[in-house]
């Protein structure tokens, strides 16, 4: 008789428990929809008879060449619209049966959408040069990479770093005026993450020295490194730009064998050596952030300091030695907008880059792969609306202009969800 009591009760627990679900997540799907219709729309049924698109992959070089593919603007519109009404149809499947959306849906869905996109946007002009706009987006990507790597191991430690545009601007002024003095490009490339670091030195004196607000620091350095290298680009740079900022440019190092294979080979493997520092800094963060003893005390300082402390773990040395670390990885970044781009110091070159930066880093939730993927997105955001305005295209150049802070922002607000940063991020640590 108690053993039929116990199960009843168990099953009427059961019940209950499957009435009080977690409720479903609508957000994606609905966002997906909306995509697809309007892909549908104007990409496809809106797009105008006659016309054609042609996708260029082939480069120089190459194991054997892709033909070009060119296909009817308005019937391959109204194919992908269709593909992505599936995908979109299969999210909201998924989200009413309470699963959480795969992630080959999300990218397929994007990937997807974005060469809608490019089909319609190459009606009027007849061709899109693959090739050249993932190089591109790679390129404009690798300062957001090490700026968000450097965000990362900041924030993970406890620091909020705001002056990532400051050091990013004074990684690429030393880069450049070093490579000059010494006619090496390699010279600068060694320059560059010691003024990186020089500012984190500035910022962790008054965050953990003087409990400074760091939001406020990071915002004064980043107003300090702008006057200061606007101020010396203006009257020394500018009075010997030969020996204080000629152009300098880091060669290429084609990787044997890689750099031939088609599409991604020169996109991926015929790059400089900062472009392959940064393949490493990735994914040596992945791994150590998560495994390995540094790592553990990294997230143990920037979520519960007391608890660190408590272990022998010394919170602020760490924190300080973490954040000049970030730095100089930011300062490497900065080298790319000169030696990495062969390309002289100009006034505020970095361009609020070190903010896109903090955007993808949350956007990745301070996860090295994750921003990493960010990075990439808002890159190719960037690189997109060059490669429309240089081909021309129906889209406004106004809008083009706005097209990655576009992306930012509606990445940040709207994709990226509920976040939690380091618990301990931006409170000072006292051992009294």
């Amino acid at each position: 008789m108690n053993a039929k009591k116990a199960t009843a009760a168990a099953e009427s627990l059961d019940h209950a428990a499957a009435d009080v679900r977690a409720p479903i997540a609508w957000k994606f799907p609905i966002i997906f929809g909306v995509l697809a219709v309007l892909a549908l729309l104007f990409f496809g049924l809106l797009a105008a008879a006659g016309k054609h698109t042609t996708f260029a992959f082939a480069s120089s070089g190459d194991f054997f060449a892709i033909p070009e593919v060119t296909v009817p603007t308005k019937l391959t519109g109204i194919v992908l619209g269709v593909v992505l009404l599936a995908l979109a149809a299969y999210a909201i499947f998924e989200a009413a049966n309470r699963r959480r959306i795969p992630a080959w849906v999300m990218v397929s869905f994007g990937i997807v959408f974005v060469l809608s996109f490019l089909n319609w946007a190459g009606g009027d002009t007849g061709r899109i040069p693959i090739t050249a706009l993932l190089a591109g987006s790679l390129a404009l990507s690798v300062p957001l990479i090490f700026g968000s790597m450097c965000g990362l191991v900041g924030e993970r430690s406890g620091i909020i770093n705001i002056a990532i545009e400051g050091q990013l601007l004074a990684g690429a002024f030393l880069a450049a005026v070093v490579a000059s003095l010494f006619s090496s490009p390699y010279a600068g490339l060694i320059a560059a993450p010691v003024a990186g670091a020089l500012v984190a030195v500035v910022l962790t004196f008054f965050a953990v020295r003087y409990w400074v607000d760091q939001i406020i620091i990071g915002v004064v350095l980043n107003v300090l490194v702008i006057g200061v290298t606007s101020f010396l680009f203006s009257t020394v740079l500018t009075a010997n730009a030969e020996k204080w900022n000629s152009r300098q440019q880091l060669p290429n190092l084609p990787i044997p064998l890689l750099s031939d294979i088609p599409v991604l080979g020169k996109v991926l493997f015929n790059q400089n050596i900062l472009v392959y520092l940064m393949y490493v800094t990735v994914i040596l963060l992945q791994i150590f952030v998560f495994r390995s003893r540094w790592g553990l005390r990294m997230r143990a300082i920037g979520e519960h300091p007391k608890a660190a402390d408590t272990v022998g773990i010394n919170v602020n040395l760490n924190r300080v030695a973490n954040t000049i670390f970030a730095g100089a990885i930011a300062g490497l970044g900065g080298a790319f907008f000169t030696i990495g781009s062969g390309l002289a110091f100009g006034k505020e070159m970095s361009a609020g880059q070190g903010y896109i930066a903090l955007a993808a880093m949350i956007l990745g939730k301070w996860n090295p792969v994750g921003a990493l993927a960010a990075a990439l997105l808002f890159g190719f955001s960037k690189n997109l609306g060059n490669t429309l305005s240089a081909i021309g295209t129906p889209v406004p150049s106004e809008l083009l202009l706005m097209l990655p802070y576009i992306v930012t922002i509606l990445a940040v607000a709207g994709f990226v969800g509920r976040v939690r940063p380091p618990a301990a991020e931006g409170k000072p640590y006292s051992t009294q």
